[in-house]
Parts: C-alpha cells; structure tokens; sequence
C-alpha cells in the first residue's frame, strides 16, 4: 500500500478556481458568531468591521478538485497481499486469493492496534497457567487461549495459530486455535508515517519508523549497532539478541532497510532501539536508494573558493580538484572509510595533513566524535609511489574491518605519489577488490594510471610541472572541502614549496602570503623537521608529533621541537657529509656539464639519516655551490639504485628509465620521479652497464642557457 504518487495520497487533484460562496471572493465575512468567535476574530471585527473569512482563510478563492483517477479517489495504490495485483477498494486481497483464508505473520514492531477481531495470526506460545495458554503474537502483543477452547495442551516454544476472538476494553485479547489446511501468508507491517535521521532528535521516547542504506555493523559487547543513513543523514540503530551475539544476522552493510524502533538520547547523540529491521527489496529499495544518492550528491558538492594565490595552471585544474574534493566530501556523507596515503616527506605530509584537517571535523559532524577512528586512517609511504607493501597492508585492514564492523572498503587518497609506472603494481591489486582511489600529484604522470582512478589532478595534465607542489594543490583542495580550515593550513603551502625546493612562482607568492608570520628560515626549519621526523617514524603517521612541527598546536611546544630536531637533523647531515664529500668523483662532461657521482653504499653512513636520497640531495646542493653558475648533475648509487640530482640540465628520467628498460632489456630496470630529480632502480650484476649508459644520456642532455654561460 503506497501513496498515489499523482495526487500525494489526497484523492483528488485540483484543476481549478472558484470565488468563496462563503464570502463571494471578498475574502472578508462583516458577521460572525459571537459565541464561536475567537479573540482575534473579535478583534479584527471591531478594528475594521470585517473578519478573515473563516472558510477560504481570506484567499477570496476555493479550489476545485475531481477524484484521481490513478487511485479512484482512495488516496493510496492498493495491491493485493498475496499476489501483488492492483485493487480498486480498501481490501487486502483479491476475489481470486480471498478463497484461501488469510494468516498473517505480525512484524515484531507491530502492537495491539495492527490486529483485528476475527483475523487469523500465527503464534507462538510463551506460557503455560493452571486456565490455558499464553500467545505471543509479536514482541508487544500477547493474548490468552483459555482452557475451554484448547483441544489439547501445548509445550512452550510451540508455534500455534490462532484466531481473534475478542478484544476487551482492558487490552486483554482472547484467542481460539484453528486448524488450517490450504491458506495464503500475510506479512503486516506496522504502519507508520515515515521519519527522516535529521528530525530524530525531536523524537525522543516516540516509535518512528525511517528506511535507508546500512552504511556500518558493529558488534559490541552488548548489543548490535547499525548505522542506518537516509537522505539526511544517519543514525545508530541498536539491536539486543544476546550480550556479544549478533543481531540480525541477514543484515549487512550495503543493504537498504526498514527500521522501526523507539528514539532515545545515549550518550548525547540520537540512538534508535530496533524493535523491527526488514530489507527491502525492488522498487521501493531503488526509490531509497536514488533519494540517498541525489541528497548526498548535492551535499557533497564542493565550495566555491579563490585560490589564494594566482596560477593560470590551478585554474586550468580546478575542474578535476573540484571532483576530488567532491569525492571526498561524498565519502565523508556515505560514511566510507577515507585512507590518506602519501609520500614522507615535507610535500607528501603538509598535503596530506592539510586534507586531514579538512575532513576530521566533517566525520565528527556526520558521524559523531569517534567516526574517525573508524573512517579515517593516514599512513606514510617511503617511496614516491604506491608500493605494493601499501597496498598489502590497506587492504588487510580494509578487509578486516569490513569482516568485523561491516565496514565499505575505504577510499584510497595518494597524495605526492600515484601518477607513475611504478604504481599500476598496486593500483591493479586494489582495483581487485574494488577500492576506489584519488590522485593528487606533481611527479611526472604516465596516462596508464588513469584507468584505476576516479580522479586525478596533477600540474603537468595542464601544462604545469613539478614545481606547483602538492602540497599546494592540497590546500587549496582541502579549503573546497572544508573552507574553515583555512586559517589553519594556511602556512602549509609554503612549507611544501621551501622543502621541495619550489622555484614556480607560485611558490613565491604562497611563501609572501605568511610572511608575516613565517620568514623563509622558519620554513625550512619545518620542512627539515618534517622530513627528519618522518624517517624516524618509518611508517607510522605521528599526528601528535607531526601536528607540533607544523604548528597546529601551541606555539612554545611548535618553537622547542622544530629548533630541537633541526638541530639534531643538521649534526646528522654535517656528519654524512664529512664522511662522503671527499668520495664524490667529479666529471666534466662534453656538453659542459659537471658530473658527479658517489658511492653512498660504501661512502655513506647506512640505516641513519639522511637516507641515500636525501644523502645525494645535499651533497648536490654543496656542490651547487662549489659549480655557480654551471650546469651540474649529481648521481647517488647504490648495489642495486641511483639517485638523480641536478641543476640547469634539461633531462627528462622518465624517458631515460623507459630507454634503458628497452637497451638493457637484462637489466630489471625500473623508476621515475620529476623530469630532472628522480630515482632508478636496476639488479645489482647489471649497475656497471646501466650506470654507464645513464652517463651517456646524461653527455647527451642539453643545458639551461643561464647554466651554459656560466
């Protein structure tokens, strides 16, 4: 039985005007009944000698209306119980099922108001006294077969049908056994006007019933809970069997339900006492399902914002880090498990923590004040990319979660890596078990990535290159999320753009914009903590600690541990240094570049920081400076890797990974990064022949014309 859906369940549709008869159009009436009038009536009487008519509420005009056609004037489209078939009367079956008696099965929720004198139910007996049997219809209603009436005594726990032979004035309901052979089954549900999650709160200690999509199972220690979220958002559902069983073991996450309960407040949010959970099915499940989607579409919309710098390049990508935010936003309303992953370094952590600081304080709204220790997970990856050792422990995590709470599978956003080669490994794992996946990224990207993504914003798809860091994306992505979070990522932008080494000018201007509050030496003191940190922490996530150093805390604990860990990070790089500057083996090449090249498995402290990348980073930058002015290029290896620096050279290792992988087919050659900063990768037999030909290409780039001149 639904609502017709041309006349809302009225009956009649209008399909014109008339003037009042009460009024003749006037929308006035100068007479009324002293003694029915009300004290506003009375009022407008005596003030201005007329009143509101009381039949068209002063309009002057009455509709005029015919009987609906598509349900005959009831209201609502009646079907048939058992065979589903249209009637055109209030009945619950038709002339064809009628001939079978009916037995109707009460749903749990159902009470003494949903049966009737002479129906025929299924029952069980939950008692037995010295005078007849005691019935339980459904949870709430039970009802007495007197001895007289009983042919033979049952035990408890038997399932009896019974007929309705009276209800008296005090409740008490009188039950007759029958015996049927051939009937049709009834399911009767309890009607009730369908609620909305949002407007729960309002309903406190009344029964509502309210339809939407499980989004979560958790099984505690007591009870059940479900989270049950409809257009407007969720609710948790509890469901008591045993303490520590599982109630209603047939629902899982995913499905679309009808929940009947009583509202209650614990622990100051909105919880609702299941007393009946039915899946839904068909039609009337599609229906909830496209008013879910369509609501949290439009709520996930991201906000409109300005950049707070000018990039011809952002505005260009705009477009797709509004998709990004929007998915993320529409994770958050869905309540799906959102997993940050990004690379550890300065970049990687202020563009994922800037994403962090915008969604957090939208799943505790959604969700409540424990949602993101359910929904929400940030890891660090070592390396640029997305490794398949990622990937192995997302989806442990993801697929226990869902295997203990009903969980989704998560969300996948990279940050600062997913837009090489190197990552499709991963992705194809991931893409088995259906997880969705973001990318926000500056390193060179290869189109082959494109087909596991939902979206993907990167620099260099519109004409943009490393320079525009991630971080800075990030930020600007996370203020379309949440615009609050401004003034608290504000800085972060210039944090990634000084610890990248950011020479886009965008970098000067996001580093200008909190100048006031941060110089450039403050800059590069986080960027080196954060970076120093982050090796130490491996690949935990650190929020507390990481929190500090960016100073999303207090400001004396922010000063104390980026001056305590820069000082503990440069007595470490000083060290590294003084150990493999006097090892680097430099070269003048024919195209005027300097080549240099160390040996950091034999000439470098190992398993400390700096880390080998890091290691040839600065002996580069030392030895930038020792070369001003001139074209240079540092080479950090390794038994089995390299590490490419350089200055002034116009290189693209992307393109020298893919020609080496093609010359040295023997060689296991893989990597990537940037066009001029990236790693190779290759088996350990084979380094002298790929080094080699490294060096080559390398004799074979040409130079800036400033780095040429000099």
């Amino acid at each position: 039985m639904n609502l017709c859906e041309r006349c809302g369940g009225k009956g009649y549709i209008v399909v014109g005007e008339q003037p009042c008869p009460n009024c003749d159009g006037s929308g006035k009436t100068e007479s009324i009944s002293l003694g029915e009038a009300s004290e506003k009536e009375m009022r407008e009487l005596i003030e201005s000698g007329s009143t509101r008519c009381s039949v068209c509420h002063g309009s002057g005009k009455m509709p005029v209306t015919e009987s609906c056609q598509d349900c005959g004037g009831l209201g609502r489209e009646y079907t048939c119980v058992v065979c589903g078939s249209r009637l055109n009367s209030k009945k619950e079956v038709c002339e064809r099922c009628a001939k079978k008696p009916l037995l109707h099965i009460l749903d749990p929720a159902c009470d003494l108001k949903d049966i009737n004198i002479g129906d025929i139910y299924q029952g069980r007996v939950n008692g037995l006294a010295n005078f007849g049997a005691f019935v339980d219809l459904s949870e709430s209603v039970r009802g007495l077969a007197h001895n007289k009436v009983l042919k033979s005594r049952p035990e408890v726990g038997d399932a009896i049908i019974v007929a309705v032979r009276n209800i008296l004035p005090n409740g008490n309901i009188e039950l007759e056994p029958v015996e049927l052979i051939e009937y049709n089954t009834v399911e009767v549900e309890k009607e009730l006007p369908l609620a909305r999650a949002a407007d729960l709160h309002r309903s406190v200690g009344k029964q509502v019933m309210i339809k939407g999509e499980v989004i979560q199972v958790k099984q505690t220690g007591g009870p059940t809970i479900f989270t049950v979220a409809d257009d407007s958002g969720p609710v948790f559902c509890a469901a008591f069997e045993k303490a520590g069983v599982r109630a209603y073991a047939e629902i899982d996450s995913d499905m679309i339900v009808r929940v009947i309960g009583d509202v209650s407040m614990r622990n100051n949010q909105v919880q609702v006492e299941i007393k009946s959970m039915k899946r839904l099915w068909g039609k009337e499940a599609s229906s909830v399902k496209d008013r879910i989607e369509q609501a949290i579409d439009l709520r996930a919309e991201p906000f409109e914002t300005e950049f707070l710098v000018k990039s011809d390049v952002m505005q260009r990508l705009k477009p797709a880090m509004k998709k990004v935010a929007k998915e993320i936003r529409r994770a958050v309303f869905k309540s799906q498990p959102i997993v940050v992953r990004h690379h550890a370094d300065a970049d990687g952590i202020t563009a994922a923590v800037a994403i962090e600081n915008a969604i957090l304080p939208l799943i505790k709204e959604i969700g409540g004040p424990d949602a993101e220790y359910y929904n929400y997970r940030r890891a660090p990856s070592k390396a640029p990319f997305y490794e398949l050792e990622d990937v192995t422990k997302d989806l442990s995590y993801a697929l226990e979660d869902s295997s203990r709470h009903g969980q989704k599978m998560p969300l996948i956003v990279l940050m600062d890596n997913g837009s090489t080669e190197e990552d499709v490994p991963a992705m194809r794992q991931a893409q088995v078990y259906g997880l969705e996946m973001l990318v926000v990224d500056h390193h060179h990207p290869h189109k082959i990535v494109d087909q596991f993504l939902i979206a993907h914003v990167n620099p260099a798809h519109q004409g943009g290159d490393f320079g525009l860091t991630t971080g800075m994306l990030a930020t600007e992505i996370a203020r379309m999320i949440y615009p609050a979070v401004e003034a608290r990522i504000g800085h972060f932008p210039a944090v990634s753009a000084v610890g990248d080494r950011s020479e886009a000018p965008e970098a000067e201007e996001y580093i200008r914009l909190v100048e006031d509050r941060y110089n450039r030496e403050d800059l590069k003191k986080i960027a080196l903590a954060l970076d120093y940190e982050a090796f130490w922490l491996r690949f935990n996530e650190g929020r507390g600690l990481i929190n500090d150093i960016l100073c999303l805390g207090r400001l004396d604990r922010h000063q104390r541990i980026v001056e305590l860990l820069c000082e503990q990070a440069n007595a470490a790089i000083d060290e590294q240094l003084r150990a493999s500057m006097g090892n680097v083996k430099t070269t003048r090449l024919a195209n005027g570049i300097i080549m240099n090249v160390l040996d950091v498995e034999n000439f470098a402290h190992k398993f400390t920081f700096p880390p080998p990348g890091k290691t040839s980073g600065e002996v580069h930058d030392r030895l930038c400076k020792k070369f001003d002015g001139r074209p240079v290029v540092t080479i950090g290896y390794g038994p089995d890797f390299a590490v490419l620096r350089s200055r002034g050279v116009r290189m693209n290792i992307p393109q020298m990974v893919k020609e080496l992988m093609e010359e040295i087919p023997n060689g296991g050659v893989s990597g990537g990064g940037h066009l001029v900063v990236g790693s190779i990768k290759f088996v350990s037999g084979m380094r002298k022949e790929v080094l080699a030909k490294l060096a080559e290409k390398i004799a074979g780039c040409g130079v800036d014309a400033a780095s040429k001149a000099g």
